[in-house]
């Protein structure tokens, strides 16, 4: 906002010329750290060796405030904007001082970074946001790990950061494919998943076939009792089947089984538009799903031109494909 006015008369000391006569000093102090980093070799990214880059949190805040006119029209409240900041300097403080973070902090540093991003537009492009919001780190460094937002150890830790509420509500596609799904069926009650099929959302679950060899393979990997896997898919399919019935379109949520060795589970939500997320863990040989590391993706990534004329796309298409392959050669229950 700020270097369209000052830069074409104080060329590259704009910065001080905004910072005007009280701020001459933290300018100047940010002028020399930028120095230094330049000799020490800190200045990794050349983008970065400008003195915006080395201001403080509350330095950004008086420039915007002195110049509040110029960042009016894209702001609803100058307050809101001041008030997460105040609180991110709550967290800056403790970290300068070489403090311990406490818990509570660090809960409302996270609020205020996602509440700063949201007001400051980070999230404009990924329509997902609303769902699975955009931290500092990805709204950085996203497209280096193609679409993986977060990876977790298990399940559990999974639930605790995303909850299937939040993943699963206001869904307008949920594709899912696994052994049980028990991710969907244990933790989104079938009365949610009506009022969800009810309000347009089109359901595919693809589970896989309990009465299939594969069953019986996975079960003496796991070391359980025969017959106790198979039971526990057979009736995550009959509540399935259920909540099928109650609807007045039935045909808008279809339930398939596969007769395959399941190699992963994968819940695709919105996967068809550019706001899609996906929770995906591998099947591994001595663990259940619930202790399974975890990824978690955000659909609607461009593709990645990597040599040439070729392009990658990112682990959720991946998937999605993966899925829409499994439907196909599956058979539909009744």
């Amino acid at each position: 906002m700020l270097r369209p006015i000052y830069e074409p008369m104080h060329g590259d000391d704009w910065v001080v010329a905004a910072a005007g006569p009280a701020g001459q000093e933290w300018v100047q102090r940010a002028v020399a750290v930028r120095e230094v980093s330049r000799r020490k070799g800190y200045l990794l990214d050349p983008a970065d060796d400008n003195v915006l880059s080395f201001l403080t949190l509350p330095q950004l805040r008086e420039l915007m405030v002195q110049h509040w006119p110029c960042f009016a029209p894209y702001f609803d409240e100058r307050r809101e904007v001041e008030l997460a900041l105040d609180e991110l300097e709550v967290t800056r403080n403790v970290v300068s001082r070489n403090r311990a973070l406490s818990r509570t902090v660090l809960d409302q540093s996270e609020r205020a970074s996602a509440r700063l991003l949201e007001i400051l537009g980070s999230s404009t492009g990924v329509p997902s946001a609303h769902r699975l919001p955009v931290d500092a780190v990805e709204d950085l460094v996203g497209d280096r790990y193609a679409d993986v937002v977060s990876v977790h150890p298990d399940r559990v830790r999974l639930q605790r950061q995303l909850p299937a509420e939040d993943l699963f509500g206001g869904a307008r596609r949920l594709d899912a494919i696994g052994i049980g799904l028990n991710l969907l069926v244990q933790n989104f009650s079938g009365r949610r998943l009506v009022r969800l099929a009810e309000s347009g959302c089109r359901v595919r679950l693809l589970f896989l076939n309990p009465a299939s060899s594969a069953v019986k393979r996975r079960e003496r990997e796991l070391g359980i009792k025969k017959g106790e896997l198979s039971r526990s898919v057979e009736m995550n399919i009959l509540h399935m089947r259920r909540v099928r019935a109650r609807l007045r379109d039935p045909g808008a949520f279809e339930i398939q089984v596969f007769d395959e060795t399941p190699r992963f589970t994968a819940y695709l939500v919105d996967g068809d538009g550019p706001d899609g997320v996906g929770v995906v863990q591998s099947y591994l040989r001595r663990a259940r799903g619930m202790e399974a590391p975890v990824l978690v993706l955000r659909g609607g990534r461009r593709p990645v031109v990597t040599s040439g004329s070729d392009t990658e796309h990112g682990l959720f298409e991946t998937y999605r494909e993966e899925f829409e392959s499994f439907w196909v050669d599956s058979r539909p229950v009744s």
